[in-house]
């Protein structure tokens, strides 16, 4: 396509855009006057953004993501358990993704410590380490 014709089409869409905001198009959508819901990949290497946008957008969550997301559920579920057993349960599902996840990784997971998701992990545990600790009632 020349460049003539690209501008062309710039400069139309922006009137139609224009036109459509001086008629009131766009006063009442949805979430307006709320901010919108932006998605983080800060943890994302640059590299591989553009890609994974591309793999999201078509419904592809990327393992290591899903295993992120299932580990985040099970340490909200380890934060309410009261049951010792269903803990240990708990702890074991978190110890298999935490190895599935180095296998799959240049460096463990448990020693990424510049990674902020190990931050998150590393406080969650220690909550949980103090709340589990034996109560001495005397």
């Amino acid at each position: 396509m020349s460049e003539d014709f690209l501008h062309y089409l710039s400069g139309r869409a922006e009137r139609l855009i224009r036109q459509a905001q001086d008629e009131g198009a766009f006063d009442d959508l949805p979430g307006k006057g709320k901010p919108l819901a932006l998605a983080d990949d800060s943890a994302v290497p640059e590299e591989l953004r553009m890609a994974y946008a591309v793999l999201k957008n078509a419904g592809y969550v990327p393992p290591e993501i899903a295993d992120r997301k299932e580990i985040n559920s099970l340490l909200d579920l380890l934060e309410s358990c009261d049951d010792g057993a269903e803990t240990l349960r708990q702890m074991q599902k978190l110890d298999v993704l935490l190895m599935r996840m180095n296998s799959r990784r240049e460096r463990p997971v448990a020693l990424a410590e510049n990674d902020p998701y190990y931050e998150q992990v590393l406080r969650r545990v220690s909550l949980l380490k103090r709340r589990m600790r034996p109560r001495s009632d005397g």
